[in-house]
């Protein structure tokens, strides 16, 4: 585990789930280039007693041979069976040949959902060889995995049918917090400043694949040169990847996160549907719960009279997409685009975007700068029915010991400075908020911002101030 970096929860739980005693059965899951593969392998690699991975967009045959080409790999000496049925009493048979009374036997699944090819009757398989032979035996040990999350919650955690509460424990892996990325590209040798560690996250997240792309010997604007706009980038023909390699329909998948990258404070189901021109039905809310499930799009509800749970907002938080559909669908040729815009109005302009989805992306340590962390908050999005301009604020912490925080999200290369137009702005803002929702509790202003306020005759109206580093704890 030498080159495992951080998932210290992770590690711990699945430690724990091994050293059980008892028959296991783990669902992880997760975006797609997350390290799910890589953290199950960096533990459990070379106590395997069979691991299998599913081909991306392969057909059932496809997918039958590799299957059967691992179950030789690791001793099975039969035929190749003809259906997933008949594979997994293939693998039974293997693992029985193989099972020691008292020693644990890891089987992985990886990119499980690959292998639902269409009338697979894979679930069913699943069902058949847990129920009837594997969760009997305390020595069994098996992880499934796969990106296709939505599926994996649908299909194997949420199964009506015979794997019915059958999953004994499942885990979500998010990408790395913006501290966690400090930490991670420091193990790597990079020198970097929090301001250019700030910025890579911006765009790239925290996802370890696009992190690994970094070369430590370059500038921040280098790698992004590097990245997205040279010569064969490696990243900028990832976007059609990625959707392809977890959708099986990725055009409509697409489509949402094209029309939702053009809204910096989101938008409502109907509004979505109505822009996209399609029907506002069951299957379009699949497609948009696949994108949350993903972790593409977040869901949040809007905060009016009472907390509005239908009717919410959802809103594109993959830095990477956000990214690619704000500069490479532009078709920009210049190699060193990124490095010749530097301080540009138009780069500036996306920066503080993005800060603002860094922010919500990392509420906990807001609400720990705040110094509210351990009393009960609620979090929600408010939106204006009265002024004209609609006046909206992304994060309303709505906190149990009487008081509202109104928080204020700015970007800037040093101290913000709040000018008395923008001193009056939330004033106005304040005032429409308590108006409109009819609350009685006070009304703070917390804003968000990279250094923390310069001081003038206005920054007092902010009661409290989160700066980047409170971001990076």
């Amino acid at each position: 585990m030498e080159n495992l970096f951080g998932r210290q929860e992770e590690i711990a739980e699945l430690t724990r789930y091994y050293e059980s005693g008892k028959a296991e059965f783990v669902a992880i899951y997760g975006r797609r280039r997350v390290g799910k593969t890589f953290l199950v392998d960096s533990l459990f690699d070379g106590k395997y007693a069979f691991s299998t991975s599913g081909i991306i967009g392969g057909t059932q045959e496809e997918e039958l041979t590799a299957f059967t080409e691992d179950l030789r790999r690791y001793g099975y000496k039969g035929q190749k069976p003809r259906s997933w049925m008949k594979a997994f009493e293939a693998l039974r048979t293997l693992l029985e040949s193989k099972l020691v009374s008292g020693k644990r036997m890891v089987i992985f699944i990886d990119e499980l959902p690959c292998l639902a090819t269409p009338k697979s009757s894979l679930v069913k398989a699943i069902d058949r060889f847990w129920n009837n032979w594997a969760g009997k035996h305390k020595e069994l040990f098996l992880i499934v995995c796969g990106s296709a999350t939505s599926w994996i919650i649908r299909n194997i955690i949420d199964d009506k049918g015979g794997l019915h509460n059958r999953i004994t424990h499942e885990k979500h892996l998010f990408p790395f917090t913006l501290g966690e990325t400090r930490d991670y590209l420091q193990k790597k040798g990079f020198t970097w400043t929090d301001i250019s560690i700030l910025q890579a996250y911006m765009i790239l997240g925290g996802v370890p694949f696009y992190l690994d792309l970094l070369e430590k010997n370059k500038s921040l604007p280098e790698n992004i040169d590097a990245l997205f706009f040279g010569k064969e980038a490696q990243l900028s023909r990832e976007f059609d990847r990625l959707y392809k390699s977890i959708f099986s329909t990725p055009d409509k998948y697409k489509a949402v996160i094209k029309v939702l990258a053009t809204s910096r404070k989101g938008m409502t189901r109907a509004e979505l549907a109505a822009k996209l021109k399609v029907s506002n039905n069951g299957h379009f809310g699949d497609i948009l719960e696949d994108l949350v499930n993903c972790d593409f799009i977040r869901y949040y509800n809007i905060l009016g009279k009472t907390v509005r749970s239908t009717g919410g907002l959802y809103q594109l938080t993959d830095f990477y997409s956000i990214f690619h559909q704000t500069f490479l669908t532009k078709h920009i040729t210049d190699a060193h685009y990124w490095s010749a815009t530097l301080n540009n109005p138009v780069q500036n302009t996306w920066y503080g975007l993005a800060f603002e989805r860094v922010a919500m992306s990392h509420i906990p340590q807001i609400l720990k700068a705040i110094g509210v962390d351990r009393i009960l908050t609620q979090y929600y999005s408010w939106r204006s029915t009265e002024s004209p301009k609609g006046a909206q604020v992304d994060l309303v912490i709505d906190r149990a010991d009487g008081i509202i925080n109104l928080c204020e999200v700015k970007y800037s290369t040093g101290e913000y400075s709040i000018s008395k137009d923008e001193f009056l702005k939330l004033s106005n803002r304040s005032e429409a908020f308590r108006r409109e929702t009819g609350t009685r509790k006070g009304i703070f202003l917390a804003f968000i911002t990279t250094y923390g306020l310069s001081r003038s005759g206005y920054s007092d109206i902010a009661n409290n101030t989160i700066t980047m580093a409170d971001l990076f704890l």
